[in-house]
C-alpha cells in the first residue's frame, strides 16, 4: 500500500509519536514507581522518628536528634513504655477499644440494614427520608455538643463510655448509609428477584446475597469509622470523664504549659497510631473498591 506525498509527513509523525509514546510509557511507569516508593518512605519517616524517640531516654532526646540512634543502638530502652503503662495509660487504651469497636460495629450493622431498605424496599416516604439522611451529612459535630450533653445529663450517662459510643454512632450513620446505599443499588436486580422467587424473605436476601457482595464497601466503611473514632479528641473531651477517657484525652492531659512530656507522649502516641496503621495496611486493598462503589453503572 502506497501513501501520497501529503500523507507521508503525517505518517512519519505518527510513527515517531508511536515510538516516543512507547518510550514515555515505559519510562513513565518506572518513574512513577520510584516516585511512589519515595513518597512512601518520606511518609513513614515521622512514624519511624516517633518510634525511635519513644525508645530513647528523655536526656538523650533533649541533647541529640532521634537519627543519632542509628549509630548508637545502645541508647534503646523500654523504660518509657513501662513508665507509660504504670501511669495508667493501659486503662485509657482499653477505654479506646471499648469505645471504638462497638461504635464501628453498630454503625456498620445499622447502616447496612438501613441502606438495604433505602435501595431495594419500597415504603412510603422512602426518598424523603433518604434526603433527610443526606442533609444530616452537613450538620457539624460542634452544633450538637451542648444539646446532647444536656440530654446525657438527663439520662444519667454523661461521662460514660456508653454516651461516647452513642454519639459516634449517631454522627457516623449518615455517611455510612449514604456510602452503602450507593453500593447496594449497583447490585443486579436479577439476583434479588431470583432469591424472592425461591421464597427467601428480605432478611435472608440481605444476609446471604447483599451483605456478602458488599464486603469491599463495608470494609472501607469500617476502616473509616474505626479511624475517626480511634483518633477522636473533641467528643472525648466533652463526654468522657477521667475514669473513662480514651488515649487521645489521656495524651492531651500530659501536655505541659512550657514544655512537652516527651517520655510519656512519644510512646503513647506511637501506641495510639500503630493499631490504625496496621489496620490500614491490612485492608488497604478494599479502599479503592469501596470508595468507587456505586460511582459507575
Amino acid at each position: 500500500m502506497t501513501t501520497t506525498v501529503a500523507e507521508q509527513p503525517r505518517h512519519a509523525m505518527a510513527i515517531q509519536r508511536g515510538v516516543a509514546g512507547r518510550i514515555m510509557d515505559r519510562l513513565g511507569g518506572g518513574v512513577v514507581q520510584v516516585f511512589l516508593v519515595l513518597v512512601a518512605v518520606f511518609w513513614l519517616v515521622p512514624t519511624l522518628g516517633l518510634l525511635i524517640v519513644s525508645l530513647r531516654s528523655e536526656t538523650a532526646n533533649n541533647s541529640t536528634g532521634w537519627w543519632t540512634l542509628l549509630t548508637k543502638p545502645a541508647e534503646i530502652t523500654f523504660k518509657n513504655y513501662s513508665n507509660l503503662l504504670a501511669s495508667g495509660f493501659g486503662q485509657s487504651f482499653w477505654n479506646t477499644v471499648l469505645i471504638t469497636v462497638p461504635a464501628t460495629l453498630l454503625v456498620i450493622g445499622i447502616a447496612a440494614m438501613a441502606a438495604y431498605a433505602f435501595a431495594w424496599i419500597e415504603f412510603p416516604g422512602r426518598d424523603a427520608v433518604f434526603l433527610v439522611v443526606i442533609a444530616l451529612l452537613v450538620v457539624p459535630v460542634q452544633i450538637a455538643l451542648i444539646p446532647i450533653a444536656k440530654l446525657y445529663g438527663f439520662l444519667g450517662i454523661f461521662g460514660s463510655i456508653l454516651g461516647v459510643v452513642l454519639f459516634h454512632v449517631a454522627f457516623g450513620l449518615p455517611f455510612a448509609i449514604f456510602l452503602l446505599r450507593n453500593f447496594f443499588v449497583g447490585i443486579p436486580r436479577e439476583l434479588l428477584e431470583a432469591a424472592r422467587m425461591d421464597g427467601a424473605p428480605e432478611w435472608r436476601i440481605f444476609a446471604t446475597v447483599v451483605f456478602p457482595l458488599a464486603k469491599p464497601a463495608i470494609a472501607s466503611l469500617g476502616i473509616f469509622q474505626f479511624l475517626w473514632v480511634w483518633n477522636d479528641l473533641l467528643v472525648a473531651l466533652v463526654f468522657a470523664d477521667t475514669d473513662n477517657q480514651p488515649m487521645t484525652k489521656a495524651l492531651q492531659s500530659q501536655m505541659r504549659q512550657f514544655g512537652t512530656n516527651v517520655d510519656i507522649l512519644a510512646p503513647g502516641a506511637f501506641l495510639s497510631l500503630i493499631i490504625p496503621l496496621v489496620l490500614f495496611f491490612a485492608f488497604q486493598r478494599y479502599f479503592v473498591q469501596g470508595l468507587l462503589a456505586g460511582s459507575v453503572k
